[in-house]
Order: structure tokens, then C-alpha cells, then sequence
């Protein structure tokens, strides 16, 4: 067995380990706390009253994180390599009790340990319960992958957004929303290893769906851009997506490039994701609206050629050479019917 004395020391080396990115953490995002000392000094071997205090300052600290900091930090801080990753995760487990807040961060915590753990040309064929099990077991310990009937609606939602060709239906959806609730009905349950791995499979997958139907969109809006651009459109009426009635297309553009990198680093940025589904609809509607008024000029020419044919005589055998004219008739008119024909098409 373990004695006491070498759980604190455990307990105290891994609060060394963690304290600098914690330290950091609350520098970025200015949370006011102040420093804990012993930890400050890098003492080796403390008192328990220092571990107690070490202790409580994590408490507090973690009741101030929310979790978007806590994202946005681990995926651009150099300090979040895996064995932080590990040893956060195992600081949240550890917890006797786990409020709603510690289940969200724990969630990210294992796609984003999982993450760095896998080899980055993982196919998705190869991300089986079993193969996330195996990549967990450092902090979740071995692992039973039979999956209980309660989490069975996990696959299916994988195999929903799998389904879904642009970020507007995987939001019509309500994929993210079904499995939010399933984590969140789950309670302690959430914390078995075979929920942690179906949850971080889950995750993983949908950030890969996320990001292949995020960069369609962001590539369809530049290509509508271009188009639009090329026939002479220099605004936008983007009010829909939460922009001005005459928004540049220079801008929107740069917009585009801003949100490649925002959205890289969280997938379900809420108000910016709605505000970027929005403006491919406006695009689209304008790149329709644009080739409607575009074909105008070769509806008009079709029917003044089919007026001028309807006044001449359809048969005059008085005339000899009216046959030679309906045939130059014929060829010259070659050319507009086409046209007309591709009207029809269209």
C-alpha cells in the first residue's frame, strides 16, 4: 500500500508539473488570484500545510477557468504537451465530486490528449472503440470497450454528421446538441472508461467532419466571391449574416481568411459558426440572383427573334425564293435558338 507521505509527495509533484501552465493560463486571461508561493519557489519538499494550500489555490483556480479558456489555451500554448495533458486529466479525475463544468472540461481534455497522442494520418476507419481504448488507457486505465445499451445513440450521430454535406444541415442537425444532452444525462456515468472513450471517439470524429465541411463552406464563399467580383459586384447586402446592407467584397474576403484560423481552434464557436453558415447563404442567393439578371439579355434577344419570325408569311408559294430565305432563315437563326435552348435548360 501507499503510504500517506508518499501520496502527498505524488500529490506535490504533479501540482510542480501543472503550475506552470496554470500560472500561465491566469496570466492570459487575467485571472485574479495570487500566486501560491511554495509552488512559485519550486520547493521540493514541503510541509503538508503547503500541500493543503497547494491544493486549495488548484480549487480555486479551476472555479475560474471556464472552459472556451481553457480550449483556446491548451490548443496554442506551447506548455500543453502530453504529459500535461495527462497529468491535468488525472488532477479533474481525481475529484470526489464533478460539477457539470469539470465533465466539459474533462470531454476536451480527452480528444485534445487523444489528439496529440494519435498519428496525425489516422484514417477514420481506424478509429475504433478498441484503438481509442488502447491510446486512453494512460488515464483512463484498461478498459472494458463492451458498450452499454445507453450509449448506442453515439455511432448513429457519428454516422449523422457523417451524412451531412455543409455546416448548415450538421446545425439543422442538432447533432452536437443530442450529444451534449447524452453527456449531461449521463452523470457520474459520464466518468466510466467505456463512456470517456465513446465520448473522446465521438469528439474526435465530428472536429474531422467539422473541419472537412467548414473549409467546403469557406472555400464555396471565396469561389462565390470571385464570381460575384468578376461580374462587376462590389457589395454585399449581409445583414442576414450580421453584417452591414453594403459590405465590401474586399472585406468579406478577409473575414473568410480571419475565420480559417479562428475556427481551427474550436469547433463549436456558436455565434461566429452561425454568422459564417449565414454568409454562404447569402452568397449563394446572390450568385443565383446574379445569374438570373445575367440571362435577361438572352431571354430578351430570344423572344424579339421570335417575334420578328412570327410576322413573317410561314409557307408564301407565290414566291420562289421564299424558300431560299426560309432556308438562310434557318442557319441565321441557328445561333438564337441555341440560345433559347440553353434558357430552357437553365
Amino acid at each position: 500500500m501507499t503510504s500517506p507521505t508518499n501520496d502527498l509527495a505524488t500529490e506535490w509533484n504533479d501540482a510542480l508539473q501543472l503550475y506552470p501552465l496554470y500560472a500561465a493560463l491566469g496570466r492570459e486571461f487575467v485571472i485574479d488570484l495570487p500566486a501560491c508561493n511554495d509552488l512559485e519557489a519550486g520547493q521540493k519538499t514541503p510541509p503538508q500545510e503547503s500541500v493543503e494550500q497547494a491544493r486549495q489555490w488548484f480549487a480555486d483556480m479551476d472555479q475560474r477557468i471556464q472552459v472556451y479558456q481553457l480550449r483556446q489555451f491548451l490548443q496554442t500554448s506551447a506548455l500543453a504537451g502530453e504529459d500535461a495533458l495527462r497529468t491535468l486529466l488525472q488532477h479533474h479525475l481525481r475529484k470526489p465530486q464533478h460539477s457539470d463544468t469539470d465533465r466539459d472540461k474533462v470531454d476536451f481534455l480527452l480528444v485534445q490528449y487523444f489528439s496529440l497522442a494519435a498519428p496525425s494520418r489516422l484514417e477514420d476507419a481506424d478509429v475504433d472503440v478498441q484503438y481509442v481504448a488502447q491510446t486512453l488507457e494512460p488515464v483512463v486505465g484498461t478498459a472494458d470497450i463492451t458498450i452499454p445499451d445507453w450509449l448506442a445513440p453515439v455511432s448513429d450521430l457519428i454516422t449523422a454528421a457523417n451524412a451531412c454535406k455543409t455546416l448548415s444541415e450538421l446545425l439543422a442537425s442538432k447533432i452536437l446538441e443530442k450529444s451534449r444532452k447524452l453527456k449531461t444525462s449521463s452523470g457520474e456515468n459520464y466518468y466510466t472508461p467505456a463512456a470517456m472513450v465513446s465520448f473522446t471517439r465521438f469528439s474526435f470524429l465530428m472536429r474531422r467532419v467539422f473541419f472537412r465541411l467548414m473549409h467546403g463552406d469557406l472555400n464555396a464563399i471565396s469561389d462565390g466571391l470571385r464570381e460575384l467580383e468578376a461580374s462587376g459586384v462590389t457589395t454585399l447586402d449581409c445583414r442576414r449574416a450580421q453584417f452591414s446592407a453594403e459590405e465590401p467584397i474586399a472585406r468579406l474576403r478577409m473575414i473568410c481568411q480571419s475565420w480559417k484560423v479562428m475556427f481551427h481552434a474550436e469547433y463549436s464557436s456558436g455565434q461566429p459558426l452561425r454568422m459564417l453558415v449565414d454568409l454562404r447563404n447569402v452568397i449563394d442567393h446572390a450568385l443565383e440572383k446574379n445569374q438570373k439578371d445575367s440571362k435577361q439579355p438572352e431571354k430578351a434577344k430570344a423572344a424579339a427573334a421570335g417575334a420578328l419570325s412570327a410576322t413573317l408569311p410561314s409557307d408564301p408559294p407565290e414566291f420562289e425564293v421564299s424558300r431560299q430565305t426560309a432556308d438562310w432563315s434557318e442557319d441565321a437563326s441557328s445561333e438564337p435558338h441555341t440560345s433559347s435552348g440553353d434558357t430552357t435548360e437553365s
